[in-house]
């Protein structure tokens, strides 16, 4: 439903959309060229969070998440790969195997040793 919502909305706002982008080239660009920008803050955290990725995730959330496009066979791919079958999975009914003696009730220990009863 959601996707079906961000393919009829109207494209976003270009003055915003301009903004972020200059906002999030900017940002790499101070990451990239001040090393102090690679750092954190007590208060606000990592730099490169603020100054990068925030303005490309709210311009992410401007495009209404909208992942890219893939076509299934990339044009340097020229094998082809077997399709699935589309049936049903098959059942396979899985023979147990009768209880061995070591985990059967009847080996366990009905009550506790003495000694068991002394280090508890």
């Amino acid at each position: 439903m959601a996707r079906i919502a961000a393919r009829t909305c109207p494209s976003p706002d270009p003055r915003l959309e301009l903004a972020l982008r200059r906002l999030a080239v900017a940002g790499l660009l101070l990451v990239l060229a001040l090393p102090a920008a690679r750092g954190a803050s007590h208060w606000l955290g990592a730099w490169p969070l603020w100054l990068v990725a925030m303005p490309l995730s709210s311009l992410w959330a401007l495009h209404g998440f909208a992942l890219p496009r893939w076509s299934r066979a990339p044009a340097w791919d020229t094998t082809a790969r077997p399709r699935r079958r589309r049936g049903p999975q098959a059942r396979r009914r899985r023979q147990y195997p009768a209880a061995s003696r070591a985990f059967s009730a009847s080996a366990r220990p009905i009550s506790i040793s003495s000694a068991a009863r002394q280090n508890s």
